[in-house]
């Protein structure tokens, strides 16, 4: 059994529940386990003695899409593909997902996922939850293959094939619910508790929208006869509302999932922008968690304040949502977007920020082992280099970390106890064919008359 010990100018730590930070302290990890924590340094087989280190818990971002969102990077910034000025995900995202899961073969979709868990890695997370079409698996095969801590999230439609027309309308198609539960289903079976333990296999019906009532019962059902969370993306803008209204009998999506029963402590709900201050109340009371990615809203001009979801008592959590893979960056931004959206500059502060990516997240995941630093726990650890001169001076790392790090900061990520980046590097890798091999995949998607024509504007 290797052990590692690793020091830490600053660690993050939690005494009854709350953070605090100590100063000069040394993780010594067994295995896959933190052993202690300790002021004097420890014998070990491998020494990683660097000041100026911030060790925090292996970072936790729990909404992301490597596939979909590297299809629309550099095309769909400044209002590009937006038909009417309305929501990419129906013109860009999922059409376009769909058809490069059609014309790619498996090597490519594996350099797409193998990109993907990179700048996941680089951006300083141990762990995320990914949803993504049934038709890449090859996201399993990456996240094993690379170390990372991984709950794969394959889509289950009830239409798999909503697409969005030049006006803007979005138009469902399609009865797949049978087939994507089986597909699902499968891939449980495969993958999860797979690469020791570190791949699980988490329920996520596409959407409000694209998800009818029997699904959605027969997903809450099978996720919980199997133990596993639930995710899915919750009134993303006005036009789901409208829709989900229009059905259901004036509820809106997150009334629709209560109908249902599926607003509970094991729904991890992307987005809400526009649920109402009674949907959130009710979110709260039912224990479901917003999954918070303020950036890719930004680009629209839209406000996703990370304090206006935490105002009312729902437990909040950021993921990068797969536009910008920096969790650092995502974390500045959800700061930020929430003191000028809430005219404060007290609310979504840097412990507060921090808990979003750490304990908070693992509460989301019924994982007390993760999201915290002390013996017993599993030896997952990002470490922020916070002697760069652009961060000094430096009087409080958390604040620091919040408004002034990002990826680039990123000095060690460890997931159970293995270096998977060291000095900003993806150990044992050349991330340079990576990405190179990944963006020529997503090339041929680009290359498409389809995808000329949704980037065209």
């Amino acid at each position: 059994m290797t052990t590692r010990a690793i020091f830490a100018s600053w660690l993050l730590s939690r005494r009854e529940g709350v953070q605090e930070v100590l100063r000069d302290r040394w993780v010594l990890c067994e295995g896959s386990r933190i052993a202690a924590v300790t002021e004097t340094r420890p014998v070990a087989d491998e020494v990683h003695d660097r000041p100026g280190r911030f060790v925090l818990p292996g970072l936790m971002n729990l909404h992301n899409h490597c596939f979909s969102e590297a299809v629309a990077r550099t095309h769909s910034e400044d209002g590009n593909g937006r038909k009417n000025n309305k929501s990419i995900v129906y013109t860009v995202l999922l059409p376009l997902t769909r058809r490069g899961i059609e014309i790619l073969s498996a090597e490519e979709r594996m350099a797409i996922a193998r990109m993907g868990v990179m700048q996941l890695l680089k951006g300083g997370a141990a762990t995320v939850m990914e949803p993504f079409r049934a038709g890449i698996p090859e996201m399993f095969d990456a996240a094993a293959e690379m170390g990372m801590r991984f709950y794969g999230a394959p889509y289950v439609f009830s239409t798999s094939n909503a697409q969005a027309g030049a006006d803007g309308v979005v138009r469902y198609a399609g009865d797949d619910g049978q087939t994507d539960l089986a597909a699902w289903t499968a891939l449980h079976q495969r993958w999860n508790g797979a690469a020791d333990g570190r791949i699980l296999v988490t329920m996520s019906p596409h959407a409000t929208d694209t998800c009818g009532p029997d699904l959605l019962r027969a997903c809450a059902a099978t996720a919980r006869d199997l133990g596993v969370p639930i995710t899915t993306h919750l009134a993303q803008g006005p036009e789901e509302v409208a829709t989900i209204g229009a059905r259901y009998d004036g509820r809106t999506p997150a009334e629709y999932l209560d109908w249902l029963g599926l607003l509970a402590p094991d729904l991890l709900a992307a987005h809400c922008i526009s649920s109402s201050d009674d949907d959130l109340r009710l979110m709260a009371a039912r224990g479901a968690t917003v999954l918070n990615c303020p950036r890719v809203f930004a680009r629209t001009g839209t406000s996703a304040a990370f304090a206006r979801f935490a105002a009312h008592g729902v437990r909040t959590v950021v993921g990068t949502d797969g536009y910008n893979l920096d969790l650092l960056g995502e974390l500045n931004a959800a700061s930020m977007i929430s003191k000028i959206a809430m005219g404060r500059p007290d609310v979504a502060n840097a412990p507060e920020l921090i808990d979003a990516v750490t304990a908070s997240a693992a509460d989301a995941v019924g994982r007390p082992d993760l999201g915290r630093i002390a013996a017993g726990a599993t030896a997952d650890l990002t470490v922020v280099d916070l002697s760069d001169p652009m961060l000094q001076p430096l009087y409080d790392p958390r604040r620091g970390l919040i408004a002034l790090a990002n990826r680039a900061n990123i000095d060690m990520v460890v997931v159970d106890g293995r270096v998977l980046v060291d000095r900003g590097r993806l150990v044992g890798a050349d991330e340079a064919a990576i990405a190179a091999a990944g963006a020529a995949a997503i090339g041929r998607i680009w290359d498409l008359p389809e995808a000329r024509a949704a980037f065209s504007g």
